[in-house]
């Protein structure tokens, strides 16, 4: 028993059903439980959804980079803040279907194409909508994220064959507001509802480590659990340290075991959607990614860089799922040799 007053989560209960009406206190209450009987509810459900040795794998370019009229104070990418970070123009489409096709050969399943933009034009939708449609001839999964979408927009990426579209809700509602002023929640959860009613796929998830408390972040998964439809698929992000932005001064590395903790909620609250560890996994030694999988993590992305960050390189991913005997899309990759493995190990410079 998880609570042998009667008053916690009773763990036969938890995860047999898709609930849309958690409480910021049912899912505190999971959050806190003793790590043992909170792994065992986690792991539970996510063997009733999936194969708990299966790894989706993706990659994530950034199609157009910098520039942003956006203030979201975590982002190397924003105008409002001097980062370093050139802004580029969007990349002709055989560039793109070039990375696509080499991300697809190092074992990506699904390509994300990610644009800093408050909202697409229509002339650079035509563009988008042009690489979204060969990319999925290549037989991989898109995603885009590409800021807010109109009901229209939405109709035009679908059309074009999309799969997925990000949209990250970042935090939680109180912790909003001071992270992002010039773009409201509201905005957020608008596009998403814009995306779903055109038929496509939900990646919502959001960002840790900007300073926010336990409570935010297990609000920020009660937000996303709560929306009429579960994201499809949940991303959880550690902030990347980035040089020049407000979050800087308010930044603090989550403790590893409360990450753990975290996915494991997610995965609770969220049973069927996939739970991706994505940004700052530099940071994360592989005792940690591997407890994060075992907590029902189900996806990374893999390559060197995502946006404008680094990322642990394909073949280490490969020789950790290959150690845990987890299964993914670079299962046919050779191993390591031990020694390159060990180096590979040693800490990522931040």
């Amino acid at each position: 028993m998880i609570d042998r007053s009667g008053a916690g989560p009773d763990r036969m209960a938890v995860g047999n059903a898709i609930r849309h009406d958690w409480t910021r206190d049912e899912a505190e209450a999971l959050y806190r439980l003793p790590f043992p009987e909170l792994m065992f509810l986690a792991q539970s459900a996510h063997r009733r959804q999936f194969d708990p040795t299966r790894v989706e794998t993706a990659s994530l370019l950034s199609i157009k980079t910098g520039g942003c009229p956006e203030d979201c104070g975590y982002c190397s990418q924003s105008a409002h803040y001097d980062t370093g970070l050139k802004a580029t123009k969007l990349l002709d489409r055989d560039e793109v279907v070039a990375t696509a096709r080499r991300a697809k050969a190092a074992g990506a399943e699904r390509f994300c194409m990610a644009a800093a933009w408050r909202s697409p034009k229509d002339r650079d939708l035509d563009q988008v909508c042009d690489m979204v449609s060969a990319v999925k001839g290549l037989g991989m999964e898109t995603c885009v994220t590409l800021g807010m979408l109109t009901p229209p927009q939405a109709e035009r990426l679908k059309a074009a064959g999309l799969d997925f579209y990000n949209h990250n809700v970042d935090t939680s509602p109180e912790f909003y507001d001071r992270i992002i002023t010039t773009r409201t929640l509201q905005d957020r959860i608008d596009t998403l509802a814009h995306v779903r009613q055109a038929g496509i796929k939900v990646c919502c998830g959001g960002i840790i480590g900007m300073g926010e408390e336990v409570d935010d972040r297990v609000g920020m998964l009660v937000l996303l659990a709560n929306l009429a439809e579960h994201p499809d698929s949940v991303p959880i992000n550690l902030w990347n340290e980035v040089k020049g932005v407000p979050v800087n001064d308010t930044a603090a590395r989550p403790d590893p075991i409360a990450l753990v903790r975290l996915i494991a909620v997610a995965r609770i609250l969220m049973p069927a959607s996939v739970v991706r560890l994505s940004a700052g996994r530099q940071y994360m030694s592989d005792e940690l990614q591997s407890l994060c999988l075992l907590a029902g993590a189900n996806s990374i992305f893999i390559g060197d860089v995502l946006l404008t960050t680094a990322n642990p390189q394909a073949q280490r991913d490969a020789d950790l799922l290959a150690r845990l005997g987890m299964t993914s899309s670079l299962s046919a990759r050779p191993a390591v040799p031990a020694a390159a493995r060990e180096s590979a190990d040693a800490p990522s410079p931040a």
